[in-house]
């Protein structure tokens, strides 16, 4: 059986080599973990725009969080109260 420290130790192993590993560029030719960050910083800006009922920028928004979503190959949100599904 193996003990907490060796599998806490593993696991960081096994993070830093995914996260340090080749610099994979997305189709917009930045990196995975960049359009991680900016996938964050959308939903954050999106949020923000719903709490002010700024559909304007809801939609650019909800689009950016597509487009991102689509290039890291993740399920795309629907947002159908902007007619974006």
């Amino acid at each position: 059986m193996m003990s907490q420290q060796t599998g806490r130790d593993t696991l960081k192993m096994m993070l830093s080599l995914i996260w340090s590993g080749p610099r994979v560029l997305s189709m917009s030719q930045y990196t995975k973990g960049q359009s991680w960050g900016a996938l964050k910083k959308a939903w954050r800006g999106y949020k923000v725009a719903k709490v002010q009922k700024n559909t304007e920028d809801m939609k650019k928004y909800a689009e950016r969080i597509r487009t991102l979503q689509g290039e890291l190959g993740l399920v795309k949100a629907k947002f159908p109260e902007l007619g974006l599904s």
